[in-house]
């Protein structure tokens, strides 16, 4: 049965980098769980490390998400927001600051560990680079994946998954696409190290979000979690699901069920101007639509679509699927 949960920062205040107070009120954490709690199907929540969760909050916080039914599905450390992590996090040239970024990361396992988390969901934002001769491309990949092997070593009973990104806020990200990302995950050599797919972030990589999908199935089932939002691949837009693509959803959603994925759907977009928590209720029921176009026959009919290949026999498939006729 598919689970999902949602970002809980994403019923809040999300700021552009235009008006960085944000275009609405940022209401207290138990008001962002209770409407989490309120999404119908929601049943887990992603946490930010030191924006939702600290060693300071961190019973309070389990204390609210069991009064509401929802389930920590993982934590974020903050390798992206703060000013020391600048000039990159894992891949910092200043020693002091690879080793806060690994750090954060232990702590962050720590948390998750009291909360009965499964999973630290790893984006470095801020690691890449901007110019040309700026980047020492084997040597800072090498840190991270030291630093993600350290953690992971630390904590075998967490799955630790490296979430990519083309660019943003860095010109080129240092984990830019599901190929060079699932690199990293083998090259620590250890079974609870995998990858995130974004879905925007694959659209904006230029990806076919679905053969992501199977390639990081087929080659050790490193595909951990998923992020859903929308975009017009230009850019990570982060918008409500399905506003944009609608055929690549859907083919993403069957391919998902016909590798086996059995992680979480979580939602993950930033409404700047929009009702939150309306917007999030959109994600989740149009992918619940999704999967009810594959109840049935669906996924037998279409194995026998992609087994002859025949592009006006899958249009026309589709068509009837989505309007009926």
């Amino acid at each position: 049965m598919t689970r999902y949960s949602v970002i809980l920062g994403n019923l809040g205040n999300t700021c552009d980098r235009f008006l960085s107070s944000g275009y609405k009120d940022q209401p207290p954490k138990a008001e962002m769980i209770r409407q989490a709690a309120a999404i119908p199907g929601v049943t887990g929540v992603e946490l930010v490390g030191t924006w939702d969760v600290t060693k300071e909050n961190v019973d309070e916080v389990g204390g609210l998400l069991a009064k509401h039914g929802l389930s920590c599905v993982s934590i974020i450390p903050d390798h992206f927001s703060q000013k020391r992590w600048g000039r990159g996090a894992f891949t910092a040239k200043d020693p002091s600051i690879r080793a806060q970024a690994l750090e954060e990361t232990m702590i962050a396992a720590e948390l998750a560990r009291k909360l009965k988390c499964p999973l630290i969901n790893l984006w470095p934002g801020q690691d890449g680079y901007d110019y040309a001769f700026q980047s020492d491309f084997r040597l800072e990949r090498r840190w991270t994946i030291e630093a993600v092997a350290k953690a992971a070593k630390a904590y075998p009973d967490i799955r630790f998954s490296l979430e990519y990104k083309p660019k943003e806020p860095r010109t080129h990200s240092t984990w830019a696409r599901a190929a060079d990302t699932l690199l990293v995950a083998k090259e620590t050599g250890l079974p609870n190290v995998g990858v995130t797919i974004d879905t925007g972030h694959s659209f904006v990589a230029g990806e076919n979000v679905a053969e992501s999908a199977v390639i990081l199935s087929d080659y050790g089932k490193k595909l951990f979690h998923m992020h859903f939002n929308d975009n017009y691949r230009s850019w990570d837009d982060d918008m409500i699901v399905g506003s944009v693509h609608l055929v690549e959803y859907i083919e993403l959603l069957f391919w998902l069920r016909e590798t086996g994925y059995e992680g979480w759907y979580s939602m993950d977009q930033y409404p700047y101007r929009e009702d939150g928590q309306g917007a999030l209720r959109e994600s989740v029921d149009f992918l619940r639509g999704v999967e009810s176009l594959l109840e049935g026959t669906a996924m037998q009919e279409i194995r026998a679509l992609i087994a002859e290949g025949d592009a006006v026999k899958s249009s026309a498939w589709l068509r009837k699927k989505i309007f009926g006729k």
